[in-house]
């Protein structure tokens, strides 16, 4: 693309106060990121405005003269710092939070099949912007020269009669502090994700944690970073599966003396018309061809017989009959539980490489939380911190280590560097915008990457997800008890999918008969619970301050909105 690029990143900003306007932070960047961004197309970007040691070297950077003398003076100073121009420039103010390089793609279309000397967005209140624009190069420096003067002249003296323009969405500018604020809101909307897209993302985006090699008993909880495959055949051996006789031929058998027992030495060969006592679990001896239970035995003077009509069956449990060696018994992803460690053991197996378990440092936080102890004026017991391990472990995470953080100003950004015995960092608290909710601002300065933003759900709307540079999560969640539970019961089996990329269980589904009593125009979270006809009901009058309501209840509803009577819904079980 022959074009270059002029970024007015200066002014004085005198509608806000004289704040660096380009350097104030919407939707996760800067406004002044927002315009790089969109210009990173172009041959050579030239930044006017004070020095900025954080944009990349590529960047020219210039000042024009005096400082603050306008938007006709700071191109004038990009043109003398662009020698050898090429023959389209982009030029734009960086106060659009929302700019995209797919609008400067199109202005500058416009401006090569149109041949006029300038073309300038239209934005959505049907105004040019002329701080957002393609011009030919050399038509830009006629105009600029022939003002003489550049000091605080209006942009308008710089507009040629050769122009033409494109209404373009999205290019709002911030020129008063209310127009950031609606940048701001419109930025929170826009990140504002539904429950299902923001699981869904957790899923998929989080870093995963790393295999490591565990003996299966300490990996519960964790998943299988390859399949697990039989070193053994099951059973090993042919085995009686009931007490009675091992036999050969079809009877009457003369019995030996000699008996196997499960685990003990196994009876020498029998030959036809012989019979053998034997235990559940015992090595058949050579030559049997069934096991007779013996409730279907008869034995009279040391000779055996099948008593009459009773069936026949052949118990013997065969080698290989359950699996072969090399049998694949879990494949990749697959949750490490009780019932896995346990077949693996029968296959002998017994370590695997996994990621996982997934471990937790629990925080609460607030200076009215006390846990212990009698209460002062103004306190609130902490409810929730000393139950939040057993929760946790029923998200399939284990905690490995707890904390009360009080409301100071840098107690965040110590904690997040000082936790590092955990892959995940579970906050309750603090992810709000009141004036002690610290969470989102230290996430930013320790340069998180918030996947989270925001949910459109109730409650559990502000809770927000980051990674760390070092790839720990942190899961901040509303202080509410009951707010806090149910987003974490909701949100954090899908953290866990996410680090250890275990296969995602099926979501349980249930109908709801009383689902029009509690939707609402946007997702709700509420308790719930299994009546005597089996008919799943939702609690319709829940009080986030306390878990009470969940005492009699099963599970959680996640009730999508405009859910009515009898339709299905997905069900969350409760720890009970």
């Amino acid at each position: 693309m022959l074009v270059d690029a002029i970024i007015l990143a200066g002014g004085r900003a005198s509608r806000m106060g004289g704040v660096d306007k380009p350097a104030i932070a919407i939707g996760g960047r800067t406004m002044l990121d927002a315009a790089v961004a969109a210009v990173s197309g172009c041959d050579r970007i030239v930044v006017v405005g004070p020095q900025r040691p954080e944009l990349p070297t590529s960047i020219v950077q210039t000042q024009e003269r005096p400082p603050g003398a306008g938007p006709v003076a700071a191109i004038g100073a990009a043109l003398d710092a662009l020698p050898n121009p090429a023959p389209s420039v982009v030029v734009l103010a960086a106060d659009m939070p929302f700019l995209s390089a797919a609008a400067v793609t199109k202005l500058a279309a416009l401006s090569n099949d149109s041949g006029a000397d300038a073309v300038f967005a239209i934005d959505d209140d049907g105004r040019p912007q002329h701080l957002l624009g393609v011009w030919r190069t050399a038509a830009l420096v006629e105009r600029v020269a022939a003002l003489g003067s550049l000091d605080n002249q209006a942009m308008k003296a710089l507009v040629p009669n050769d122009i033409t323009s494109l209404h373009l969405d999205g290019i709002g500018d911030c020129d008063t502090v209310d127009d950031v604020h609606r940048a701001v809101d419109l930025a929170l909307s826009a990140r504002t994700l539904t429950l299902d897209d923001a699981r869904e993302l957790l899923r998929t985006t989080i870093t995963r944690l790393p295999y490591r090699t565990l003996p299966l008993h300490a990996a519960l909880g964790a998943a299988l970073a390859d399949p697990i495959r039989a070193a053994q055949p099951l059973p090993r051996f042919d085995v009686s599966a009931m007490d009675g006789y091992a036999v050969a031929g079809d009877g009457p058998w003369q019995l030996r003396n000699d008996v196997g027992y499960a685990g003990g030495d196994r009876p020498s060969r029998l030959d036809h018309g012989e019979a053998v006592r034997i235990a559940t679990g015992a090595h058949v001896p050579d030559g049997s061809t069934s096991v007779v239970r013996d409730e279907f035995a008869a034995l009279h003077d040391g000779v055996l017989t099948r008593i009459p009509d009773a069936p026949i069956r052949n118990d013997i449990r065969r080698s290989g009959e359950d699996w072969p060696a090399g049998r694949m018994l879990a494949e990749s992803g697959t949750h490490v539980t009780p019932a896995l460690l346990s077949a693996a053991r029968s296959g002998d197996v017994f370590d695997a490489r996994v990621r996982g378990p997934v471990r937790a440092h629990v925080v609460v936080t607030g200076d009215e939380i006390r846990r212990d102890g009698p209460l002062r004026d103004g306190q609130t017991r902490d409810s929730l911190g000393p139950v939040l391990p057993n929760l946790l472990a029923w998200c399939g995470i284990r905690t490995a280590g707890e904390a009360h953080l009080r409301d100071t100003a840098n107690g965040f950004d110590e904690m997040l560097a000082a936790a590092t015995d955990a892959d995940l960092i579970v906050i309750v608290g603090a992810t709000g915008g009141g004036a002690a909710d610290q969470l989102r601002t230290a996430l930013d300065r320790c340069g998180a990457n918030l996947l989270v933003h925001r949910v459109s759900c109730r409650p559990g709307g502000s809770q927000v997800v980051a990674e760390l540079a070092d790839h720990r999560i942190v899961l901040g969640l509303p202080g509410n008890p009951y707010a806090a539970t149910a987003t974490l019961l909701v949100t954090a089996p899908a953290i866990v999918d996410g680090l250890t990329g275990r296969i995602p269980r099926p979501r349980q589904l249930g109908v709801l008969v009383n689902a029009g009593a509690v939707a609402a125009n946007t997702t709700r979270i509420v308790p719930a619970r299994v009546d005597r006809t089996g008919e799943w009901i939702a609690e319709t009058d829940t009080r986030t301050a306390h878990l009470a309501r969940l005492i009699d209840c099963h599970a959680v509803a996640i009730v999508q909105p405009d859910t009515r009577d009898g339709d299905t819904v997905e069900l969350v079980e409760l720890p009970n």
